[in-house]
């Protein structure tokens, strides 16, 4: 066996020489400089740097202009970050529920992003491409979470704090800060039952000052992103042929 160790040492000796030769380009650095260059309306156009991406950009524009569907409501930015339900927030909530249940029928409710996480108002009239990434532009995966009671108890505390965040399926009340008479799915919320909650990797994560879920029994990623889940619902309320019409229910009331 010696033979062979001996000739694979002096394999592994040429291959590691080969390797540092093929790894270097035969240039040294021998002198950085740096420069700040800025951008403003003195600026000088140049038309090569237009020329060059105007066809990308037409290309893009054509694509996030696309109108995918109709709505019969402007939906506000400020009515969802202000009050305790709103039209976006209730659209938003239901619309990605919807598309989740496709993947599981058992949710219990859906808290798919905060107040925050919703970026801009919804129009009223045509809807695009475009509109669905101004108001969901991040990445989030959805992921549903099987919780203990006594979490799904933190995660109604912390909406009914911050009055009111985007949620389906889930009923309450906010008095003095606090959930009362809570319905989860239409049924009294238990503390010793468990929970399907349907939410994005970044509240699973922690964001927002959502800790609950850190604790979780069980949770599923569901191969689904947000924005994607909207871009879906939209499509195929257009296809259906019916317009989206959010309306309030009274799903979070505040004394």
């Amino acid at each position: 066996m010696v033979e062979p160790i001996k000739s694979f040492r002096n394999y592994l000796a040429l291959s590691v020489v080969l390797l540092v030769a093929s790894c270097s380009s035969g240039y040294h650095l021998v002198k950085t400089n740096r420069a700040e260059y800025n951008v403003n309306k003195e600026l000088t156009v140049d038309s090569s740097i237009i020329k060059t991406y105007l066809p990308y950009k037409a290309q893009l524009d054509a694509e996030m202009n696309k109108v995918i569907g109709h709505s019969a409501a402007q939906m506000s930015k400020k009515s969802s970050d202000t009050l305790p339900e709103s039209l976006l927030s209730n659209f938003f909530s239901d619309a990605v529920l919807e598309q989740a249940l496709k993947y599981d029928q058992n949710i219990d409710f859906a808290l798919p992003s905060t107040k925050g996480g919703l970026r801009v108002d919804f129009p009223k009239g045509n809807v695009t491409v475009s509109n669905v990434f101004e108001l969901m532009p991040f990445e989030n995966q959805l992921i549903i979470f099987t919780l203990k009671g006594t979490d799904v108890q933190q995660v109604l505390d912390y909406i009914a704090s911050t009055n009111g965040q985007p949620v389906a399926r889930l009923q309450m009340k906010i008095i003095d800060k606090k959930p009362t008479d809570v319905l989860v799915n239409g049924k009294p919320f238990d503390v010793n039952k468990t929970y399907k909650v349907l939410t994005s990797d970044y509240i699973g994560g922690g964001g927002d000052n959502v800790p609950a879920f850190k604790n979780a029994i069980d949770q599923k990623v569901i191969g689904l992103k947000i924005r994607d889940a909207l871009m879906n619902y939209v499509i195929e309320t257009e296809a259906a042929g019916k317009t989206i019409n959010p309306k309030l229910d009274g799903r979070i009331t505040k004394n």
